[in-house]
């Protein structure tokens, strides 16, 4: 088994991101492994369009992961498109003006940032039911949100590149069901895209996330591998400790026993743990085991399927009811004529001597 195509998500701001590169180590390291990057595009700095030259220079490929201020979301969702759809707009033109070159476009599709810490900080907030009902309940909003992104795709390709998009796995399960109940209340969107990265990150998933990595990577077009380290921060996170070097490296041969590329996160945290000098002289071709458990992730994830397709056809939760009340209400005619029977000797005539 030979190396899988790699690349590296880098998501630092303009300083950080400098001290990373400082000096050409980080950059031969790359190179040795014939691997991507794909750098999120925190600002329009001259510092991130510098970077993106050096990069350019020495033959690693670039991929703009395009993201959002954070008051804005950050990541793109259902609720952003028009706000994505501008700042790709500017991406263009900070582009142009610094004579950037790109192998590929990333768009990355999560729930809004500024929700997701609102849950996880623990602090009540008495609106935020209300507000996930009427995303609930409003279906419009997936099919214009979808035909934006996709207009916005289509532009993407017009001006020459490749587009990946960088997704949580549970998208797939949503596919299954034939469903739109997580894009209406997380705000994800559904695309159609070059290539489909699903982020299947371990480090979250303990102790069982090399089974749920090993049950959703057949359907993966990328295998999202991490945490190695890095990435914005979230109150309250429960078990985010980075992968060890072990941890790591089984993810790394579970994904070539798929035959599947990997886009790893991130590049910052291989670099403070040693790892991506590591990959210059990893066996990719050594065994590993497949993990266990991995029929209890598939039977979850059937039950998933399931129930939102289910929770898509409410109608069916209605029906289910109706039929119950009256099969009810037949079970109960029936034990009153069965008593009433047994009033004149179990139901037979009497009959004259």
């Amino acid at each position: 088994m030979s190396q899988p195509q790699l690349t590296f998500f880098c998501e630092l701001e303009h300083e950080p991101l400098s001290k990373l590169f400082d000096g050409r180590f980080v950059i031969d390291d790359l190179k040795a492994i014939h691997a991507s990057l794909s750098l999120g595009i925190l600002d329009f700095s001259k510092t991130r369009a510098d970077l993106v030259k050096r990069l350019n220079k020495a033959g690693v490929p670039v991929i703009a992961w395009l993201l959002l201020p954070e008051e804005d979301g950050y990541w793109f969702n259902l609720d952003n498109h028009e706000k994505a759809a501008a700042r790709y707009v500017d991406f263009k033109a900070w582009t142009t003006a610094h004579g950037l070159e790109w192998a590929g476009v990333g768009l990355d599709i999560e729930m809004d940032i500024n929700e997701i810490r609102t849950i996880l900080s623990g602090e009540p907030d008495r609106g935020l039911p209300a507000r996930f009902w009427r995303k609930f309940r409003d279906k419009k909003r997936v099919a214009l949100a979808r035909g934006s992104y996709q207009a916005l795709v289509e532009l993407i390709h017009a001006d020459g590149y490749p587009v990946e998009s960088y997704h949580i796995p549970l998208i797939t399960d949503e596919r299954r069901a034939r469903a739109t109940v997580l894009q209406r209340t997380l705000g994800l969107v559904d695309l159609e895209v070059e290539r489909e990265v699903l982020m299947l990150y371990s480090s979250f998933l303990r102790p069982r996330g090399d089974a749920v990595l090993w049950s959703y990577a057949p359907e993966a077009d990328s295998v999202g591998v991490g945490v190695t380290g890095g990435g914005v921060e979230m109150p309250g996170e429960i078990d985010t400790a980075p992968l060890t070097w072990d941890e790591f490296s089984r993810d790394l041969r579970l994904c070539v026993m798929q035959n599947k590329p990997v886009h790893i996160f991130s590049l910052e945290g291989c670099v403070e743990q040693d790892f991506l000098a590591k990959l210059n002289t990893f066996k990719w071709d050594q065994p590993v085991p497949i993990p266990g458990k991995t029929g209890q992730v598939r039977w979850l994830r059937t039950g998933l399927a399931g129930l939102l397709w289910t929770l898509e056809r409410p109608w069916v939760i209605l029906l289910a009811l109706a039929s119950l009340i009256g099969l009810g209400f037949l079970f109960n005619r029936a034990d009153r004529g069965r008593k009433a029977e047994k009033k004149t000797g179990d139901g037979r005539p009497e009959t004259e001597s």
